[in-house]
């Protein structure tokens, strides 16, 4: 038997709302991880064939910004999932999920802040001895 709107009730109802939030949330995250990977992986290969290596860390950099936009979505189903959560046991086990994506997204944030400053130094470094050479 098909559960209704009516034979669910206004709990039944919430419960299966938040849980259609939570599959798009779900997917949008999904689909950015997708997205970011199809980016890279097609200026990873341009960068290959073109034998621009230099180019590896900032395509690098591209993809953590996509993937932690990505892991914020996902944070965020869990946190619909434990609004919804029936027992102690299922939320422990997305509060377990959450704290794993929490700490990835954290490292991979520090890990692009490095990056950034390591692109920036070599930028000025660039220009400060194309200055030099003139």
């Amino acid at each position: 038997m098909i559960a209704t709107p009516e034979s669910l009730g206004v709990e039944g109802s919430v419960i299966a709302a938040v849980q259609w939030i939570k599959l798009a949330v779900e997917a949008i995250g999904a689909a950015i991880i997708a997205l970011g990977v199809l980016i890279a992986g097609s200026q990873f290969v341009l960068a290959l064939l073109r034998r621009q290596t230099a180019n590896f860390n900032a395509i690098r950099l591209m993809l953590a910004r996509y993937l932690a936009v990505a892991l914020e979505f996902e944070l965020g189903a869990d946190v619909l999932s434990t609004a919804i959560a029936p027992g102690w046991e299922q939320i422990g086990k997305l509060g377990a999920i959450a704290v794993i994506r929490t700490a990835l997204n954290y490292f991979l944030s520090i890990e692009m802040k490095e990056e950034s400053a390591s692109e920036q130094e070599k930028k000025v470094a660039a220009q400060a001895s194309g200055s030099e050479g003139g």
